[in-house]
């Protein structure tokens, strides 16, 4: 992997520029309904297909981490269209699979055909959430980037806490197949339109710019970027399979714990979490290195999973993981867009944003059939610390990241 760097010095990349409000607002909602509609509803409808198509739940788990890993296989090729075709085109293209894909799955007559329309719905789902709205806004003005992705994080963290509840009052009225085809309606009606106007916009601003667009440089030299790649995708990777895990079972994890009908009040502090842990960095953070925010993301993700597994079934324990798991979930999200940016540079960030996902998405593809199989057959609490143990590693991980020369200095 080659990752060009500018000539620019770092006086003049640390020139403020000011970050598209109009444009970051539009993909917030499409961000809040891409991961609603493709992601979070999944959990709640999960029973309720497994029941339809007469597989066991844990199938239906499995389906879905072949989707992911069929998703994480394409991530690399995604990238490089995005490079080339602009990111607003790809989103554009994204959000017609993503209605198509989730009509196909209400649509599909047997097992086999709804396995098949979930990969292309994984692969949708690459083509319209974060990576692509990342490489979106680092291609608007690479030099706003960083605050860029914070305020979209702000905005995008709400997903969760629309669409839960959304879908399960949905889903009391109809069967899943018909939740799927109101959230094929919302990506045509209103992902759709949007996702083409910032193409438009984007391929407008280029041509009427008078001077190609100013890359922003990595902080690590060339020496240090194939190690400083390695570490950083271990420890992404690790982390999105505990935030994969435990987020696609949120709500029954917590139901099965004794929480009861608590278990999806609990399950709305989450997404609050995420928005309060992403104002508290746009406040007070903001300069913050990206490589601190990575520790400290990994921390919290791993100090909730502790909390819930050692307090479980208390209410007040499981508020607490939810508020403190969903803090370290909502920096997360900044990071696995900031922090490649600061240390890799801008140049062909759609390709490194393809790799770090293909990586990420390939490791993780196993966690939510993982963790259905072992709260069956090993239990909750040993499933929960097998989880900690994990997001332990991630964090020595980040850890040894900031040994690397300039690691610690990265800024956008």
């Amino acid at each position: 992997m080659t990752v060009a760097s500018s000539d620019r010095s770092l006086s003049d990349l640390e020139v403020p520029e000011r970050s598209p409000l109009a444009a970051i607002a539009a993909l917030g909602v499409t961000q809040i309904i891409g991961y609603g509609t493709l992601y979070y509803s999944f959990s709640i409808l999960a029973a309720d297909m497994a029941r339809d198509l007469d597989w066991p739940t844990e199938w239906i788990f499995g389906a879905l981490s072949a989707a992911l890993l069929v998703g994480g296989l394409t991530a690399p090729w995604l990238g490089n269209w995005i490079d080339r075709f602009g990111a607003g085109k790809i989103m554009t293209a994204g959000s017609i699979l993503a209605a198509a894909a989730l009509a196909a799955c209400a649509y599909a007559p047997a097992a086999g055909a709804f396995v098949a329309a979930l990969i292309v719905l994984e692969v949708a789902s690459n083509l319209v959430q974060y990576g692509a709205a990342f490489a979106l806004l680092v291609q608007i003005r690479p030099r706003a980037a960083q605050r860029s992705i914070t305020y979209l994080t702000l905005i995008a963290g709400f997903a969760s806490t629309v669409f839960w509840p959304i879908t399960s009052a949905l889903h009391a009225q109809m069967s899943w197949r018909s939740v799927y085809l109101v959230f094929a309606g919302l990506n045509l009606l209103v992902c759709l339109p949007l996702h083409a106007w910032l193409s438009h916009g984007l391929a407008k601003s280029r041509r009427a710019a008078t001077e190609p667009p100013r890359h922003v440089q990595g902080s690590l030299p060339a020496s240090a970027r194939p190690l400083g790649f390695a570490l950083m995708v271990i420890a992404f990777s690790l982390q999105n399979l505990l935030g994969a895990a435990v987020l696609v079972h949120m709500v029954p994890l917590l139901s099965g714990l004794g929480l009861g009908a608590t278990a999806a009040i609990v399950g709305t502090l989450f997404g609050p979490s995420q928005v309060l842990s992403r104002f508290i960095n746009m406040i007070f953070g903001i300069n913050l290195p990206p490589l601190t925010l990575a520790i400290i993301s990994a921390g919290l993700m791993t100090s909730g999973v502790v909390v819930l597994d050692c307090t479980a079934p208390s209410v007040a324990g499981a508020m607490i993981f939810a508020v403190v798991f969903g803090m370290g979930n909502g920096l997360f999200s900044i990071v696995i867009g900031a922090l490649p940016l600061t240390l890799f540079g801008s140049a062909d960030y759609g390709r490194l944003q393809g790799c770090v996902t293909s990586a990420r998405l390939l490791v993780s593809a196993v966690a939510p059939f993982a963790l259905a199989f072992a709260i069956v057959h090993v239990g909750i609490a040993w499933s929960l610390g097998a989880m900690a143990f994990l997001g332990g590693i991630a964090l020595l991980v980040l850890t040894a990241i900031t040994r690397l020369p300039n690691a610690r200095n990265g800024r956008v």
